[in-house]
């Protein structure tokens, strides 16, 4: 029983639990568009919960663009969500403004106490990129202005708080070496120091939705990215036919140094099954979710599907096992 809504399509989309309950934010918009492909531009965030991961509570819209004139009056795009130190919700989300034709990518902040009804933080903005460690919006190197799906941890070496986010490097002669993974850290979770990227990447146009964790004492950082957007380098690095769909760097640190994982992505096809994955941890079990794009007779699904299991071999590698789900399962 996927997370699926009637009138509307669901993609991105971000998990955390509290207590027994798993708590889902999501990227929606209504099929009254027709295209699919306008869902971007014309989206909200939802809200579901859950125990177990797979009958969903679905409670409506959770947040939205601003009304006036702000750096994310047009779109709210995919985020996170984490509880401080003191039991208040934030959420750091990625927003974009009719200003800049939704081209600039910027990062907003909203807190919480029921985990439903949010509140911007001043005016929302709690991040822009700046420096020279970070390409700005080059019209016809790359489509946008890259600084968006920010996953925000508790720093586990020390005080204050870290943040990653999708981003470019500048000065990469090949768009598809561009793609890196952004950093920022906080002691507060109100103020914000942009840092160079922690992953510079040289193997993929984009890496986005990123998600952070550790298990078993290796650290991952979860992507996803399209069969389009694989480097020369990493087509020599892995042999398998370009795939769109969500893969992993590896890492004994969650500062890094962080290293594309090797062989098959983690979830792959083409044409796109799933995308977005996340890994969620029940116990010592691990499983990976993504939005159900495409399948048979259906160009764009929108749906989020169930849980798929995921195994772990001696090197910390990871597997993902579709002929293991659940009987029933919509995968």
């Amino acid at each position: 029983m996927a997370l699926a809504l009637a009138d509307q399509w669901i993609w991105d989309f971000w998990l955390v639990r509290d207590d027994a309950d798993w708590h889902i934010y999501f990227l929606k918009a209504d099929k009254s568009l027709g295209n699919p492909e306008l869902r971007h531009r014309n989206v909200t965030q939802g809200h579901a919960i859950s125990q177990d991961l797979v009958n969903w509570d679905y409670k409506g819209t959770t947040f939205a663009p601003s009304e006036g004139p702000a750096f994310d009056d047009w779109t709210t795009w995919t985020g996170s969500v984490l509880k401080d130190d003191d039991g208040l919700w934030h959420l750091f989300y990625t927003g974009t403004s009719h200003e800049h034709e939704g081209m600039h990518q910027r990062i907003g902040h909203a807190t919480s106490t029921d985990m439903h009804s949010w509140k911007r933080v001043g005016d929302g903005l709690a991040l822009d990129i700046s420096g020279p460690d970070y390409e700005e919006y080059t019209p016809g190197h790359w489509h946008d202005r890259a600084m968006r799906d920010p996953w925000v941890i508790k720093n586990p070496n020390g005080d204050g708080w870290l943040m990653y986010f999708t981003a470019r490097v500048p000065g990469i002669e090949e768009p598809n070496a561009g793609g890196s993974i952004g950093f920022a850290t906080s002691p507060d979770l109100n103020t914000w120091t942009i840092q160079p990227p922690v992953y510079r990447g040289g193997m993929f146009g984009q890496m986005e939705v990123p998600q952070v964790f550790e298990h078993k004492g290796k650290w991952y950082c979860v992507f996803c990215t399209a069969a389009e957007h694989w480097s020369e380098a990493y087509k020599a690095f892995n042999p398998q036919s370009p795939v769109t769909g969500s893969h992993y760097l590896i890492a004994d640190n969650p500062l890094g140094p962080w290293a594309v994982a090797p062989g098959k992505f983690l979830e792959g096809d083409y044409p796109c099954r799933r995308y977005a994955g996340k890994i969620v941890k029940q116990g010592d079990d691990l499983y990976v979710m993504g939005f159900i794009h495409t399948r048979e007779g259906e160009p764009f699904v929108g749906v989020v599907s169930d849980p798929i299991p995921v195994s772990v071999d001696e090197n910390g590698y990871l597997t993902a096992h579709p002929e293991r789900a659940a009987p029933g399962a919509d995968i």
